[in-house]
């Protein structure tokens, strides 16, 4: 009897050795495989990358139809701990890639007049890929790389896309199960405003769901997002006035007028109508993203925007697109923003889902730079204060190097809104100041 059950734990043992050996075979082989997707050299960037870059595609939909391209890089410090994000460029149609070398990415152009080369990529020291592994995704089908095998892609809708970034998410943990563990947050600005709350839901619900390994889910962060059109919309009318960019009577005319609905005119309010036109004649010079900025010329090297041009002509060089390993035949011309991309808009506001998350315990950070009057703060602010959570931190400067960097308050919610003085629609206008905000705010630390 003794014999035998010694036999049997023998057995056993031997038994949960190989399915031990077994795994540790499958994840070299997924390790394996995930190298073969590693560029250690980028076209115009002298030397070999200083971060791990890792770039590739996954199927989502039906008989996995779309092909989403994602850019992955590892975290600088400790990427076996430090946090996992999935980065949104806005739009909707903006490559994720714009947020890799514009925003926070380790990347950037150097900013000269192109002469048919491959445009000039330096190292940046504001990444926050010092401190967390961020995969950069283009989202949804038709932006940046990501394609569809299906000719009707069109019928894109952002609840789609939503549970098309959620598969998106678990088929790639799947592909790198050693992130598993992470803790896992959202992040983008601008446009991805509507579809990050949604997104965060979505994967809260389905780590409810039987047989499906849990991501860990810790919450999101949003820099001037698209909240309510009409809400963010309106606001620009009081930013503006607040900015000194239009006249006390302007501005006192038209809250009398329009009823301080500014967007969705009655066509009957011909005087409201009049001073729309006045309004938006009076700020037609300013560029919107950065009212410090003005309109100008976006071919000129000396125009702002024009930074913008040198993704596109590096991103359609043809041994860009070779060392990138995209797919031949699948993207025609790269466009860092593709406007033509068909998105039924069907989540009006994003309002409902932050309230369902902070419910749910998780955490969010929402910024704005108070320059911007695309999505002014004074929209974000209201929005913020509808959710009606109680007051943990007053309002209060945060501080680098004591200089005055922003103002932030938080609420009983864990969520912590703030602002970027001198900052705009996206970060790249205050990069090492949004930089330090994230850094703080990820390791939980006060602002």
């Amino acid at each position: 009897m003794f014999c035998h059950n010694t036999q049997t734990l023998q057995t056993k043992m031997d038994s949960w050795i190989l399915k031990l050996l077994l795994a540790q075979l499958l994840l070299v082989l997924i390790q394996r495989a995930n190298a073969s997707s590693i560029i250690k050299h980028l076209p115009g960037f002298e030397g070999p990358l200083p971060f791990e870059l890792e770039t590739g595609y996954i199927g989502v939909g039906e008989a996995e139809e779309d092909q989403m391209f994602y850019y992955f890089i590892k975290s600088e410090k400790n990427p076996e701990e430090d946090p996992l994000l999935v980065w949104l460029t806005g739009g909707p149609g903006c490559s994720s890639f714009s947020g890799l070398v514009y925003e926070n990415g380790p990347l950037a152009f150097k900013v000269e007049a192109y002469n048919g080369s491959i445009p000039t990529l330096v190292s940046t020291t504001y990444s926050w890929t010092k401190v967390a592994n961020i995969i950069y995704l283009d989202q949804p089908v038709g932006t940046g790389f990501s394609y569809s095998r299906n000719p009707l892609a069109d019928r894109l809708s952002i609840t789609g896309s939503v549970k098309r970034v959620h598969e998106f998410l678990r088929k790639w943990l799947d592909k790198h199960p050693e992130y598993f563990s992470n803790p896992f947050y959202l992040a983008g600005n601008s446009y991805s405003g509507m579809m990050i709350p949604a997104i965060v839901q979505e994967i809260s619900n389905g780590n409810y769901i039987c047989c499906k390994p849990q991501i860990n889910l810790q919450g999101y962060v949003l820099g001037n997002p698209v909240t309510n059109g009409d809400l963010d919309n309106n606001t620009r009318i009081p930013f503006a006035h607040g900015m000194a960019l239009i006249s006390d009577e302007l501005f006192e005319s038209m809250k009398k007028s329009c009823g301080e609905n500014y967007i969705n005119v009655d066509p009957q309010n011909t005087e409201c109508l009049k001073l729309v036109k006045d309004f938006n004649k009076c700020v037609s010079g300013v560029y919107e993203e950065l009212i410090l900025q003005s309109n100008c010329d976006k071919t000129s090297p000396d125009c702002y925007t024009y930074r913008y041009s040198l993704s596109e002509y590096w991103a359609n060089n043809e041994i860009v697109r070779r060392a990138l390993r995209v797919v031949k035949g699948t993207t025609g011309e790269w466009d860092r923003c593709n406007w033509n991309v068909q998105c039924n808009k069907d989540i009006p506001s994003s309002i409902p889902y932050h309230m369902n998350n902070s419910i749910k315990g998780y955490r969010s950070l929402i910024f704005s730079g108070d320059h911007d009057m695309t999505i002014p703060f004074v929209g974000t602010q209201d929005w913020v204060r509808s959710l009606n959570f109680s007051i943990l931190e007053k309002w209060r400067p945060w501080m680098i190097n004591d200089q005055v960097a922003g103002y932030t308050k938080t609420y009983a919610n864990k969520m912590t809104f703030a602002t970027v003085k001198g900052g705009g629609h996206t970060l790249e206008y205050k990069p090492v100041e949004s930089s330090i905000l994230f850094e703080r705010w990820i390791s939980d630390q006060p602002l």
